[in-house]
């Protein structure tokens, strides 16, 4: 069933939702400017970046195109201009929100025979744009997943070898904790940054790639669009049994780690406190800067349980409801997924809003040769995984962050209680949102 703020905004929206509600037709204008809205900070290098492709495409086609940035506040702004019944014409959002604003009727429904180049675009990242009733509402234009960082001099100064598995792993985790690996001694050091904090939920959005990879899910499709939950799943709660030990028995995990979102949890493998970091791609230009290419290695993570899978993301383009130029919109999202589109927004140091092609005719090698590059590539394509276009993906984050951020700071918690307590709150969740499996 629908929620009332779904249907709330389905009625104020300029087109027809999928119940039905009356939509009014705007005359196209195909000389009016597209107003383009990206979820970045203003002034900051994706804002640049974005500029920059604008440009591209204005030269190319004619269309005019208005960038805004905006990250603070982003959704309850996009809320008004609905209500307002003036969304803007095209949104550069991050793929995992494409749930959220198609159940609540903000996106038109793309036809991919318009966009030039679609037969081009990876399958895998293509999947990413479609809704649970399978039609496409989000084109990407950026991909990534997660890869493992690890002080390389530290390792080699222990001796030691990448990690092929879970096992060596953790072992590498203890003998970065242990064994003053960079040689002040003092025991100050731990094997793995992890950002565990509830805010956000990027407890289990860190730890998306520790339960995928030993095959659990958060919640698993169950055929027609419907889902079930699965935290208390043997597969899952063997996953997290060994994500928590980490902290809990081997305690290899950044102390503090249970408070920290993505900036502190950075800055620990920056400063040296912690040897290893699953991250993606955009913190390397960081990385290089302040500790050197030499003194970190980027690998990808070891094979879990039951296999290598982790997490994937990205950004897409969102043709938004009731736009007087409809035929701007496609030609957008078409030349932003071009060959040559996704060269302009992968060129620069850091000024980039492409992580990874989308389009398979770009050859990462030849925009990056820079193999740190290749092995992201290679990840994604091999192990990457989304998570899946529910309706609303954020209280499932949310609500299997507070459990695994509880399992960490009290060890003394039942696991397995709790996740049969997070299975009931997903099941709610679910049925809230009208995907539950019968």
């Amino acid at each position: 069933m629908r929620t009332a703020s779904t249907m709330l905004t389905c009625l104020v929206v300029l087109t027809a939702c999928s119940s039905g509600a009356a939509g009014t037709r705007v005359a196209q204008d195909a000389k009016a400017t597209l107003e383009l809205w990206t979820r970045t900070t203003p002034g900051g290098p994706g804002e640049q970046g974005t500029l920059k492709l604008a440009a591209a495409f204005e030269k190319a086609t004619g269309y005019k195109v208005k960038v805004t940035a905006i990250f603070d506040d982003f959704e309850t702004k996009m809320q008004q201009r609905a209500a307002q019944k003036d969304l803007p014409d095209i949104v550069m959002n991050d793929a995992a929100q494409l749930g959220t604003m198609q159940s609540q009727g903000l996106l038109r429904e793309i036809d991919l025979t318009k966009l030039a180049g679609a037969a081009d675009l990876s399958e895998r990242a293509l999947a990413s744009g479609k809704g649970v009733d399978g039609k496409q509402y989000g084109v990407p234009y950026s991909a990534q997943a997660t890869a493992l960082l690890i002080r390389k001099d530290w390792r080699e100064k222990l001796g030691l070898q990448p990690p092929r598995n879970w096992a060596d792993l953790a072992a590498l985790a203890k003998a970065f904790t242990e064994k003053d690996p960079d040689g002040n001694g003092r025991n100050d050091t731990y094997g793995l940054a992890a950002p565990l904090s509830t805010k956000r939920g990027y407890a289990s959005w860190y730890f998306s790639n520790f339960l995928w990879a030993g095959g659990g899910d958060f919640v698993a499709g169950a055929g027609g669009g419907r889902f079930k939950p699965a935290m208390s799943t043997p597969e899952s709660v063997a996953a997290t049994q060994w994500f928590r030990d980490l902290a809990c028995k081997d305690k290899v995990i950044q102390p503090g780690a249970v408070t920290m979102d993505t900036p502190p949890t950075n800055e620990t493998f920056e400063s040296g406190k912690s040897g290893m970091y699953v991250v993606g791609p955009y913190l390397m230009p960081r990385y290089d800067k302040s500790l050197g290419k030499d003194k970190y290695e980027v690998v990808p993570m070891p094979r879990g349980a039951r296999n290598a899978d982790v997490l994937a993301e990205g950004g897409a383009i969102y043709l938004m409801a009731g736009s007087p130029n409809n035929a701007g919109q496609d030609a957008f999202a078409s030349y932003a997924v071009s060959a040559e589109g996704q060269k302009i927004g992968m060129e620069g140091d850091t000024a980039y809003i492409v992580q990874l092609p989308v389009n398979k005719t770009v050859d990462i090698t030849q925009v990056r040769p820079d193999p740190r590059w290749k092995t992201y590539a290679d990840v994604y394509q091999s192990s990457g995984h989304y998570p899946p276009s529910i309706p609303n993906w954020t209280p499932v984050r949310q609500a299997a962050a507070d459990t695994l951020n509880a399992l960490v700071a009290d060890c003394g918690l039942d696991l397995t209680a709790e996740l049969r307590k997070l299975d009931t709150k997903l099941a709610e969740i679910l049925a809230e949102q009208g995907v539950a499996a019968s």
